[in-house]
Protein backbone atom coordinates (compact mmCIF):
# COMPACT_ATOMS: atom_id res chain seq x y z
CA UNK A 1 0.00 0.00 0.00
CA UNK A 2 1.19 3.20 -0.94
CA UNK A 3 1.07 6.76 1.04
CA UNK A 4 -1.54 7.92 -1.25
CA UNK A 5 -3.74 4.53 -0.98
CA UNK A 6 -3.14 4.67 3.12
CA UNK A 7 -4.72 8.24 2.99
CA UNK A 8 -7.37 7.21 0.30
CA UNK A 9 -8.26 4.49 2.87
CA UNK A 10 -8.18 7.36 5.78
CA UNK A 11 -10.26 9.40 4.37
CA UNK A 12 -12.88 6.88 3.73
CA UNK A 13 -13.06 5.30 6.88
CA UNK A 14 -13.13 8.66 8.63
CA UNK A 15 -15.41 10.06 5.96
CA UNK A 16 -13.09 12.83 5.61
CA UNK A 17 -11.53 14.65 2.79
CA UNK A 18 -8.64 13.67 1.20
CA UNK A 19 -7.06 17.03 2.19
CA UNK A 20 -7.11 16.47 5.98
CA UNK A 21 -6.37 12.76 6.12
CA UNK A 22 -3.30 13.59 4.41
CA UNK A 23 -2.65 16.27 6.86
CA UNK A 24 -3.76 13.93 9.79
CA UNK A 25 -1.25 11.32 8.42
CA UNK A 26 2.02 14.11 8.37
CA UNK A 27 1.13 14.93 11.68
CA UNK A 28 1.45 11.58 13.15
CA UNK A 29 4.40 10.91 11.08
CA UNK A 30 6.42 14.17 12.62
CA UNK A 31 5.12 13.68 15.74
CA UNK A 32 6.21 10.13 15.76
CA UNK A 33 9.47 11.55 14.62
CA UNK A 34 10.11 13.97 16.65
CA UNK A 35 8.65 11.84 19.94
CA UNK A 36 11.45 9.18 18.89
CA UNK A 37 14.50 12.43 18.87
CA UNK A 38 13.42 13.65 22.05
CA UNK A 39 12.98 10.28 23.93
CA UNK A 40 13.63 7.28 22.11
CA UNK A 41 10.77 5.66 22.89
CA UNK A 42 6.84 5.60 21.42
CA UNK A 43 4.07 3.45 22.50
CA UNK A 44 0.65 3.09 21.31
CA UNK A 45 -1.48 0.92 23.24
CA UNK A 46 -3.21 -2.07 21.49
CA UNK A 47 -0.57 -1.02 18.47
CA UNK A 48 3.14 -1.42 19.26
CA UNK A 49 6.09 0.61 20.64
CA UNK A 50 8.79 2.11 17.96
CA UNK A 51 12.22 2.23 19.65
CA UNK A 52 15.24 3.82 18.76
CA UNK A 53 18.16 1.47 19.37
CA UNK A 54 21.85 2.10 18.80
CA UNK A 55 23.68 -0.44 15.95
CA UNK A 56 27.49 -0.94 16.57
CA UNK A 57 29.92 -0.32 13.97
CA UNK A 58 30.85 -3.14 12.43
CA UNK A 59 33.26 -4.72 9.24
CA UNK A 60 31.28 -5.85 5.90
CA UNK A 61 32.37 -7.08 2.59
CA UNK A 62 31.30 -5.03 -0.97
CA UNK A 63 29.52 -7.96 -2.41
CA UNK A 64 30.67 -6.82 -5.65
CA UNK A 65 34.98 -6.72 -5.16
CA UNK A 66 34.78 -8.63 -2.11
CA UNK A 67 37.06 -5.80 -0.34
CA UNK A 68 36.56 -5.16 3.53
CA UNK A 69 34.74 -1.99 4.54
CA UNK A 70 33.79 -0.28 7.66
CA UNK A 71 30.25 -0.11 8.69
CA UNK A 72 29.54 2.91 11.09
CA UNK A 73 27.72 3.08 14.42
CA UNK A 74 24.43 4.17 13.68
CA UNK A 75 21.10 4.91 15.24
CA UNK A 76 18.09 2.78 13.95
CA UNK A 77 14.02 2.45 14.35
CA UNK A 78 12.66 -0.99 15.64
CA UNK A 79 8.48 -1.73 15.53
CA UNK A 80 7.51 -4.46 18.15
CA UNK A 81 3.58 -5.41 17.37
CA UNK A 82 1.39 -5.04 20.76
CA UNK A 83 -0.50 -8.36 21.39
CA UNK A 84 -3.93 -6.30 19.97
CA UNK A 85 -2.53 -6.17 16.44
CA UNK A 86 -0.65 -9.32 16.75
CA UNK A 87 -3.34 -11.30 17.37
CA UNK A 88 -5.19 -9.43 14.60
CA UNK A 89 -3.01 -10.33 11.56
CA UNK A 90 -2.75 -13.80 12.56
Amino acid sequence: MTKAELIGVIAEHAEITKSAAGMALECFMETVTKELKKKGKLGIVGFGTFSVTKRKAREGRNPKTGATIKIPAKKVVKFKAGKTLATKVK
